[in-house]
C-alpha cells in the first residue's frame, strides 16, 4: 500500500509514523512544499515546544477548543494527552509536567521533539521529500492522483493520502480541496493579543495581574485568567483565550472593539463595594494611594486612581458614597478602546479550514473523496494555549494514520 503525507509538520510526521505502526508494509512518504520540517514544533513555546496539557478529563479537554471540541472528545478516547505522554516517553523524550499542567520535554529544548519525528522517520524508513507543494488531487477509480506545483514528475498516484498541511491564512490556500467537493470554513486568526493605541495604560508595561475577568463589550464573550500589560496593550493568558474564542467576531468587527476588564476577579458589584467600605472604616485616616485593595499591583492602583479622576492626595475617609461607587466601576468594569492586535509570539494559530461537516470523526477520512484523510490544524479546529493546538494534532494524526475506511 503507497501512502502519501501532504505537509511535513507535527500532525504529517505523527501521522507518518502512525501509519507505519499500524501497516507496517506499507510505503509512506512526506511531502514539505517549503525546505524547512517541523518549523511550528522549533518554535512553539518560546523554542520548549508545548507537547499537550496533563488534563484528564474529557469534558475539561473538550471545552479547550473553541471550534471542534464535540468532534474531538470522541477522539480523545483513542487517543488522548496521557497516550501522548507515554508516546514520546516511550521514544525516549522524558517530559516535565508544569504547575500549570502545560507538559514540555524534560530539556525544555524543542530539537528534542524535532530529532524524535527525523529518528522515527529514519528507522521506519519513511521517505520525505522537500520543495514539493501539492497544486491538486484527482481521484482515480480508488486511487488519488497528486498534481504536483513547478516539479518535473507532476502526477502520483497513491493508495491513501492524508493531508496535514496546516493552517492556511487566506482561503485560496485552500481551493484544491474546495474542488474536491469539502466544505470550507473561511479562515481568521485565532490567538492574538489586543492592541490599546490611544490608551494611556500601555505606559505601565510589564504590569500583570493574576486573576482577571475580560470580556468583549456588547457580547456575552468573556475569559479568565492572568492579564498583562505591554506596550502595546493586553496580552497574558486571558487575553489569548478571550482572542480563541471570539476570533470570528472580532474578525467582523474588523478588531475596532471594547474591552471590559474586571481587574479583582468579582463580578457582584456589593461583594467589591463592601470590601471597600469595611477598608474606609477601618482605615479611614490612610491615603487611597497607600493601601490598595485586592493586593492590586502598585503602578495599576495609582493608574486606576487617575483615571476614575480622583484628586491626590485623599483619604479613604474622604471617600464619599459617589466615591467608592466610582472606584467600584473603576476595578470591574474598566473599558478600553481596542484598536488591531498582534500575532502571540511567532506562533500562528487560524480558525477556520477544512469543514467537519467533510470529515468523519471516527476515521478522519473525507466524506467525500474516498481513501483521503485529515490532520492537524487544516481542519476547522484550534485550541487556546497550554499545548492545546499539539494535541488535537497528535490525536487526529493518530487516527488518520490508522488508514480506517468509514
Amino acid at each position: 500500500m503507497d501512502v502519501a503525507i501532504i505537509g511535513g509538520g507535527a500532525a504529517g510526521f505523527f501521522a507518518a509514523i502512525s501509519v507505519k505502526d499500524h501497516h507496517p508494509e506499507s510505503t509512506v512518504i512526506i511531502y514539505e512544499k517549503s525546505q524547512q520540517l517541523l518549523g511550528k514544533v522549533k518554535i512553539s513555546g518560546g523554542g520548549r515546544c508545548n507537547v499537550t496539557n496533563s488534563c484528564t478529563t474529557l469534558d475539561e479537554l473538550a471545552a479547550a477548543y473553541p471550534r471542534g471540541g464535540r468532534f474531538l472528545k470522541k477522539a480523545f478516547q483513542t487517543f488522548s494527552t496521557q497516550h501522548t505522554m507515554a508516546w514520546f516517553e516511550s521514544r525516549g523524550v522524558p517530559l516535565l509536567v508544569q504547575a500549570d499542567t502545560c507538559v514540555f520535554p524534560e530539556s525544555q529544548y524543542s530539537q528534542d521533539i524535532i530529532d524524535c519525528f527525523l529518528d522515527q522517520a529514519e528507522d521506519l524508513g519513511i521517505e520525505i521529500k522537500r520543495g514539493m507543494g501539492i497544486e491538486s488531487i484527482k481521484q482515480n477509480n480508488q486511487k488519488l492522483e497528486l498534481i504536483f506545483q513547478k516539479t518535473d514528475q507532476n502526477v502520483r498516484v497513491y493508495d491513501k493520502v492524508i493531508v496535514a498541511t496546516g493552517g492556511s491564512p487566506r482561503r485560496e490556500g485552500l481551493e484544491w480541496l474546495e474542488n474536491l467537493q469539502h466544505k470550507i470554513v473561511d479562515p481568521v486568526p485565532s490567538l492574538f493579543t489586543f492592541n490599546l493605541p490611544t490608551e494611556s495604560i500601555t505606559g505601565l508595561t510589564g504590569v500583570a495581574v493574576e486573576r482577571t475577568i475580560v470580556s468583549i463589550q456588547g457580547s456575552k464573550l468573556k475569559s479568565e485568567g492572568p492579564l498583562l500589560i505591554t506596550h502595546w496593550g493586553f496580552s497574558g493568558p486571558a487575553i489569548l483565550k478571550l482572542s480563541a474564542f471570539a476570533a470570528r467576531v472580532l474578525n467582523e468587527m474588523a478588531y475596532e472593539f471594547k474591552i471590559q476588564v474586571n481587574w479583582v476577579n468579582e463580578p457582584n458589584h456589593e461583594i467589591v463595594l463592601a470590601e471597600l467600605n469595611r477598608i474606609q472604616m477601618e482605615h479611614g485616616q490612610k491615603l487611597l494611594t497607600n493601601l490598595k485593595p485586592f493586593a492590586l499591583p502598585d503602578r495599576l492602583w495609582r493608574y486606576l486612581l487617575y483615571k476614575a479622576g480622583f484628586s491626590l492626595p485623599k483619604k479613604w475617609g474622604e471617600l464619599g458614597k459617589k466615591g467608592l461607587n466610582k472606584l467600584v466601576n473603576s476595578l470591574i468594569n474598566d473599558v478600553y478602546s481596542a484598536s488591531g492586535k498582534t500575532g502571540f509570539k511567532e506562533e500562528f494559530v487560524t480558525c477556520g479550514g477544512v469543514s467537519l461537516e467533510s470529515i468523519d470523526s471516527k476515521t478522519m477520512e473525507s466524506k467525500v473523496c474516498k481513501n483521503l484523510y485529515f490532520a492537524g490544524e487544516i481542519m476547522d479546529i484550534d485550541g487556546i494555549t497550554g499545548g492545546f493546538n499539539f494535541q488535537a494534532a497528535w490525536t487526529t494524526a493518530f487516527i488518520a494514520g490508522k488508514l480506517q475506511a468509514s
